[in-house]
């Protein structure tokens, strides 16, 4: 394995990274839009929150696509043909949630607006519960044949460890969420944001030891990677205390940190039980590693330069865009009152 070839595979685990840290908030807002507001004014305090930024934050998920398919065009075939429904329901998804932003915008109050508003929610719903399906399923080992050709069931994908990586992701996505609004937000939102996080916490405390016990058992990373495994998944529960506790001191922007980390370390982990490795055959057959799924020497080089060239410039555009939109949302018939929280 080359250094390039190293480096393909660690930067795109950056950019999944990326994309769940700053995507990740945007999913649990669109879930709150149906789960945390009791009226309209409230539904659109919550969608402003994202609404300069959410474009701009799936940026990272066709980064990490491309990068896929310019540094390891066999990891790239053999993963978006074997999930490929999977992903089309993951792009389902993203399309209905993108156009419900400007659909419900253009809807007078009523059924409409209110179907808009259920299509915001279900697409944030989606996209990371099928991701979690994807990512579990891969780290699993799918049946592969010596050309990476998938011929899986529908068990390989839809399984109890799936399910509850599924369920595991959302539910990170949704906590992330809640404390993006707490730290957006001002009023009864805000409040009733920090409620549902303090409960959903102990709630993801059972799952994350539920997901821990079954990637013992169901994969290979405590085998091949014990220590590192090991320290990753401790990370992660010590940071969702920190959010945890986050949340109980008020401490808001600590909470949205910490959450957003634990969803950095969860791509770090399953990048890390892959290696060498970037798809993993079902019965230790057939692996496809990353020294034989890469583009050639000098393609990553040129990538390499581009990308050195390129980076800096999106960085400061993306810190510029938050920092312009700083500012805490408010309620518009409380806002009228003066309340500053």
């Amino acid at each position: 394995m080359s250094t390039l070839q190293l480096l393909w595979f660690v930067l795109i685990g950056i950019l999944f990274s990326g994309f769940f840290f700053l995507e990740g908030f945007d999913f649990g807002v669109g879930m709150s839009v149906q789960t945390l507001a009791h009226d309209e004014e409230e539904k659109e305090q919550i969608i402003q929150t994202i609404g300069p930024v959410w474009d701009g934050n799936e940026v990272w998920l066709l980064t990490a696509g491309g990068a896929m398919f310019a540094s390891f065009p066999y990891w790239y075939a053999s993963l978006f043909s074997g999930f490929y429904l999977i992903l089309f329901i993951i792009l389902v998804g993203l399309i209905i949630r993108g156009v419900s932003f400007e659909f419900r915008h253009r809807m007078p109050d009523g059924k409409k607006r209110r179907m808009w508003n259920w299509t915001l929610s279900i697409g944030s719903f989606i996209v990371p519960f099928f991701f979690g399906i994807l990512f579990i399923s891969m780290v699993q080992g799918m049946p592969l044949d010596k050309d990476g050709n998938m011929m899986a069931s529908f068990t390989d994908y839809i399984n109890v460890f799936s399910v509850v990586g599924g369920v595991a992701l959302t539910l990170l996505c949704y906590l992330h969420g809640l404390n993006y609004i707490t730290l957006k937000t001002e009023g009864p939102v805000r409040e009733r944001a920090r409620n549902y996080a303090s409960f959903f916490y102990w709630v993801l405390y059972v799952g994350l030891v539920v997901f821990a016990a079954l990637l013992y058992f169901k994969t290979d990373f405590f085998d091949n990677h014990f220590l590192v495994t090991l320290l990753l998944v401790l990370g992660i529960v010590v940071l969702t205390v920190v959010a945890n506790v986050g949340v109980f001191k008020k401490k808001e922007m600590l909470a949205f940190i910490a959450s957003g980390l634990t969803l950095v370390l969860l791509v770090v982990l399953l990048f890390s039980g892959l290696f060498p490795r970037v798809m993993i055959g079902s019965e230790g057959y057939y692996d496809i590693l990353i020294k034989d799924a890469s583009s050639s020497p000098y393609t990553l080089k040129t990538m390499t330069w581009l990308s050195l060239t390129i980076l800096p410039f999106v960085l400061a555009y993306t810190a510029w865009s938050y920092y312009i939109f700083r500012k805490r949302i408010k309620h518009p018939a409380i806002a009228a009152l003066g309340y500053e929280g």
